[in-house]
């Protein structure tokens, strides 16, 4: 289980995105867009007069591993594969099922009750 979310997690790239305005950092996102300020639309205005924007993002994206490698039982050498199944079949047989119980009485019907033996009997367990 372990080795299984070590590859998953050394495997998946992600990207985090930093807006910032001026030198102030506003927001950071990861897997999504970040958040524009107020200044953003207020400088696409001023943008065609001044040419000049204080508002810049910056996007990182971290790479995971892309190269891994995918072996097939047929790659594996002679002793290799020799251990890989004598272990699967030791393991498989290191499990035995329970011996399976003879009830003798299985089919066995009780006889029908005409009266109850107690009652008529007054015999009671105090």
């Amino acid at each position: 289980m372990l080795l299984a979310l070590l590859v998953l997690f050394s495997t998946v790239s992600f990207t985090i995105e930093k807006h910032f305005c001026g030198d102030v950092l506003i927001d950071v996102a990861v897997f999504t867009e970040a958040e524009k300020c107020a200044m953003e639309a207020f400088e696409k205005e001023q943008e065609a007069i001044t040419k000049k924007i204080c508002c810049k993002d910056e996007v990182d994206v971290v790479q995971g591993q892309d190269d891994l490698r995918l072996t097939s039982f047929d790659d594996l050498d002679f002793q290799q594969q020799l251990f890989i199944t004598t272990f699967s079949y030791a393991f498989v047989n290191l499990f035995e099922s329970l011996e399976k119980h003879i009830i003798p009485h299985k089919d066995y019907s009780p006889p029908n009750l005409v009266a109850d033996i107690q009652v008529l009997d007054q015999v009671f367990i105090i």
